[in-house]
């Protein structure tokens, strides 16, 4: 039975606005979104060659997180002002920009210039973390997971054009990797266009008599939405932490660019492949159990690859990489979207991207020291990445089952 049988007249008309959304937002993250794979594939490599030491190969990485953790909480402050359009605007226009320096960086040789590239690249990723709240904007409460879950599945097509992108663009140049960054640049200004489609009104201006909302503080005192942003910030991180050293692992092991480039290829497929189907398994299971589900498969994940450096298991692990974080970081959205008053849409986003994408910085920088300088070898340093996510992993697996009991003592 569709969703729409038991809805209002205006709740139909409602979904058929946020339909129209979702797809502009799909297509904005098959496009756009093709540069994160991209940028993922090539960063840690690039950064190796540049870089004086290796231990900050992923430095570059680091960098495009750190710059999506500090803008998030402007950008959000934007788009409640001024709206969606505008604030993905800047977001494409921040990673034009960043390609643009990034290339320069390259072609001069100066780590950086090209650091400060990987910055403002940041820029551009974190707007996309707002693609998913944009998705929620106009939805049913009954579509929204829905929603969510179907902007999400666009990084499928991005995941399938950005690897195949570093391809064909990595050696254009006598510079690796300069056209990768041309590549970028391009795909920030064709991809922009589609935000004029967008059809998402602007936040009404706020009167002296609305509603003030909760603060900060006591938004991250319910639990529901400080559950939210710990399952959030451990998925997201852990996905990067393992996902940021895998391409200088690959190698490292023996095998080939082309090999990481394949291997990032799977995960990212299989990071948005089940957002088909996630948001329907939320509406039918309850988001808590869809998380959990993510967290055990991140869990399976890290035990994969702490069992060889088989060119199998790396195929495996990120495969169930990307599975655990769809289930885990999109539960945990849904989770957030549904604990908060329209009102309070900008300061709690733009507070839960800071803090998720400041422990996905953290776990970037310390990718990159784990699989370089924890160990003798490459192997080693690989397990010492995947060892690192079981207290994350018990942290926010904890906080999920203490939720799931304060709700059953709150029905008793």
């Amino acid at each position: 039975m569709s969703t729409l049988d038991h809805a209002t007249p205006d709740d139909a008309t409602e979904n058929r606005r946020a339909k129209r959304n979702v797809f502009v937002l799909v297509l904005a993250q098959a496009i756009l979104g093709a540069q994160m794979p991209m940028l993922f594939t090539v960063g840690g490599l690039a950064g190796q060659s540049l870089a004086s030491n290796i231990c900050f190969a992923t430095l570059p990485i680091s960098l495009i997180v750190l710059g999506s953790m500090t803008t998030a909480t402007p950008i959000s402050a934007f788009m409640q002002k001024y709206g969606r359009r505008a604030g993905f605007s800047v977001g494409a226009l921040g990673g034009a920009l960043g390609g643009a320096i990034g290339a320069y960086g390259l072609y001069i040789a100066s780590f950086p210039v090209f650091l400060l590239g990987s910055f403002l690249t940041g820029i551009y990723m974190s707007a996309q973390g707002f693609y998913r709240f944009a998705a929620a904007d106009t939805a049913t409460d009954e579509y929204r997971p829905k929603a969510i879950s179907y902007v999400m599945a666009g990084g499928l097509a991005a995941a399938i054009l950005g690897p195949q992108l570093v391809k064909a663009t990595a050696d254009w140049y006598v510079v690796p990797f300069l056209g990768t960054y041309f590549a970028v640049i391009v795909l920030n200004v064709i991809g922009s266009t589609l935000f004029l489609f967008l059809d998402i009104p602007k936040p009404k201006a706020p009167q002296a008599d609305d509603p003030k909302g909760r603060s900060r503080m006591e938004l991250l005192k319910t639990p529901r939405i400080a559950v939210a942003i710990i399952c959030g910030m451990v998925t997201y991180a852990l996905m990067n932490l393992v996902m940021t050293s895998t391409p200088l692992a690959v190698v490292g092991c023996g095998y080939t660019a082309n090999n990481a480039a394949d291997i990032v290829s799977a995960h990212v497929l299989a990071m948005f492949i089940p957002s088909f189907f996630t948001g329907h398994l939320i509406v039918r299971f309850g988001v808590e159990k869809i998380v959990a589900t993510g967290l055990v498969i991140l869990a399976a994940a890290g035990a994969v690859a702490l069992h060889g450096v088989a060119i199998e298991n790396f195929y495996v692990a990120l495969i169930l990489l990307g599975f655990g974080w769809n289930f885990g970081f999109i539960g945990a959205t849904a989770m957030l979207t549904a604990a908060h008053e329209p009102h309070e849409r900008g300061r709690v986003q733009g507070m839960n991207d800071v803090l998720v994408f400041g422990g996905v910085t953290m776990a970037s920088l310390a990718s990159g020291g784990l699989l370089n300088c924890s160990g003798g070898t490459p192997v080693e340093g690989w397990s010492a990445v995947n060892m690192a996510m079981a207290p994350f992993l018990m942290l926010a697996g904890g906080s999920l089952i203490w939720l799931m009991f304060q709700s059953k003592e709150r029905t008793v």
